[in-house]
């Protein structure tokens, strides 16, 4: 597989990771079928493995999801510059402090937003239990499975 080939696979798991935070569009199913594309074209035991991990990763999160309760972020009072501000720090928290830094990068992520928007600490406290009450949970399980699946894919590549 070439490096463009590899590089446009690395696009559209991009975008499926921005559509896990914007609704209706179906952003783990795009970074899955990356994850395909590359196995498909890159026939290695390495890539059959990431493909197989992806697949079990994305349906664990799809049966937490359904534990959870439904989305109603809208309701919440949640923007698109909240969604822009967690999806940021998921992503930074992701690298920074290597996996685990995706949950704490997300909730931070709303934190920061909602504090430059409301001013103080409490109330910007309590913005962030609602937003998470109100589906930031099944949005962070799902970016966080994709995450996952972006650094497993990611790694394969530079040392696979």
């Amino acid at each position: 597989m070439g490096v463009w080939e590899l590089l446009l696979v690395g696009v559209v798991i991009l975008l499926g990771l921005v559509g896990v935070l914007v609704p209706g569009l179906p952003g783990s199913w795009l970074v899955w079928s990356a994850v395909l594309w590359w196995a498909l074209s890159y026939p290695q035991p390495v890539s059959w493995v990431v493909l197989v991990a992806s697949t079990a990763v994305l349906l664990l999160a799809q049966a937490i999801r359904w534990m959870l309760p439904p989305r109603r972020l809208r309701e919440s009072g949640a923007t698109t510059r909240m969604a822009v501000y967690a999806g940021g720090g998921s992503f930074l928290g992701f690298f920074l402090v290597p996996v685990v830094g995706a949950v704490a990068g997300f909730i931070g992520g709303i934190y920061l937003c909602e504090r430059l928007r409301l001013g103080g600490h409490g109330p910007a406290k309590a913005s962030v239990r609602t937003a998470m009450r109100a589906g930031g949970w099944s949005v962070l399980t799902e970016l966080f499975a994709c995450l996952l699946i972006m650094g497993a894919w990611l790694g394969a590549v530079i040392w696979g």
